[in-house]
């Protein structure tokens, strides 16, 4: 009898030791994503102040390594997408102020969306309209009139230069 409650005091321990690691991996996992975001956060509000916004002929850059990235280059803004994807590469507020901005002085900004060469044309077609949407979205919900906010399919969707640079949004200000 004592030989079975000792076995029973072992698995007892060894159970509760296992569900006190468990524990700890969760909460270790859930502080390290509570803190990227904390990081997150903070750059793009340091990103969103007034003295951060890039002047439209000036070229700001900002690279991730998925291949989300956004680019000022000629008073053309391009939001790039990692392939499959159609979220906003973090970062993006200071191109998004940009863009704001200038429509804030009476231009308007004509979104055009586009393609790699990689996978279905059809898909990519789709893809292409949705991240050209997403960016519209993003515009209108910051505050853009939606009639200063155009949407246009260019006649070739499918991309210039190498692929991570064909998977863009172009924001074009106009007057």
């Amino acid at each position: 009898m004592a030989a079975m409650a000792d076995d029973d005091s072992q698995q007892n321990f060894i159970l509760a030791f296992l569900l006190g690691l468990i524990a700890l991996v969760i909460f270790l996992v859930i502080g390290i994503v509570l803190y990227t975001q904390g990081r997150k956060a903070d750059a793009d509000a340091r990103l969103a102040a007034p003295g951060s916004v890039a002047i439209l002929t000036e070229t700001v850059a900002v690279v991730i390594p998925d291949g989300a990235s956004i680019r000022v280059q000629g008073g053309v803004v391009n939001f790039y997408f990692a392939s499959g994807g159609a979220d906003l590469a973090p970062g993006a507020a200071a191109a998004l102020a940009t863009v704001i901005k200038g429509v804030e002085g009476g231009r308007r900004a004509v979104i055009s969306g586009f393609h790699d060469t990689t996978g279905d044309g059809g898909l990519n077609k789709q893809l292409a309209k949705r991240r050209a949407e997403l960016v519209r979205d993003v515009l209108t919900g910051l505050g853009v009139p939606a009639d200063k906010v155009e949407l246009k399919q260019p006649e070739v969707t499918t991309g210039s230069g190498n692929n991570a640079e064909a998977r863009r949004v172009e924001v074009r200000l106009i007057d």
